[in-house]
């Protein structure tokens, strides 16, 4: 295992982590108290244990933090526990379910953020702390971009069915609803625009009416299993944004479709 240091803001769901030397970084585990920085690993002293516990106790209380650090047996790079203080910063604590490895002077951040401006000024900050020796590699995510990653990994290019030229759904397309409600309530229930599509088969008119009776039809199913009607709203796109060419029978099928976006 190669060695590394790894430090991770307080999260909601996840227990976060920061680990010295060896070690890795996990969710909680059944049972297990969440929204916790559970520090773990080998520190080269005493002295440096303290250090790095006093500032993780600093920023999210004594009550919060999770000692599992052990000390002997390393050898850091210069002025590590130094460099290591500086990167335990309250920037940090904008960062949810994520993590900090340090390998060697290589530094790697991911998580979420609340926007582009704290991604950016979170990284930036470290870069300054830090000595040019040091490099920091930002894999931090917008909240906004990782929830809509979420909604299309459910949808995983399926196409939610309904029976032909109407507003009903079939079985698998019930299915995939059941899987998408349990999405949007995972990323926290945001608000979520359900944009109907159709081919371009018939009239232009007649087509968006279907489109958004199958996105309404869509929001409700979802209401019924629990999403809040004020996080959703249907609307009709008809045949006006296909994702492929309406010239072929498997185009057409790929073009008539429900969309997940997430609502500005």
């Amino acid at each position: 295992m190669k060695t590394r240091i790894i430090a991770a803001a307080l999260g909601c769901l996840f227990t976060s982590t920061i680990l010295a030397q060896t070690g890795s970084v996990r969710p909680a585990s059944p049972g297990e108290e969440p929204a916790k920085v559970v520090a773990s690993g080998t520190l080269p002293d005493e002295a440096s244990r303290a250090a790095i516990l006093g500032k993780l106790r600093d920023l999210y209380g004594a009550a919060n933090v999770v000692d599992r650090i052990e000390v002997g047996g390393v050898v850091p790079p210069p002025n590590w526990t130094e460099h290591m203080g500086k990167l335990l910063n309250a920037n940090l604590k904008e960062v949810h379910k994520g993590q900090m490895q340090v390998n060697g002077t290589q530094v790697a951040i991911k998580g979420n953020v609340a926007n582009e401006v704290l991604r950016q000024q979170v990284v930036s900050d470290m870069a300054t702390a830090l000595n040019p020796t040091y490099t920091v590699d930002n894999g931090l995510v917008v909240v906004a971009a990782a929830a809509q990653n979420v909604l299309d990994k459910t949808l995983s290019n399926r196409v939610v069915e309904f029976e032909s030229g109407s507003a009903t759904l079939t079985l698998t397309g019930r299915a995939i609803l059941d899987e998408m409600a349990t999405a949007i309530k995972k990323i926290g229930t945001p608000s979520v625009q359900v944009i109907g599509h159709t081919d371009s088969v018939g009239n232009r008119l007649g087509n968006i009416g279907l489109s958004l009776a199958r996105a309404n039809t869509v929001r409700t199913y979802l209401i019924d299993k629990g999403i809040p009607a004020e996080s959703l709203s249907a609307v009709g796109s008809g045949p006006d944004h296909p994702v492929t060419t309406n010239e072929t029978t498997e185009g057409r099928a790929k073009n008539r479709r429900i969309e997940f976006r997430l609502a500005g």
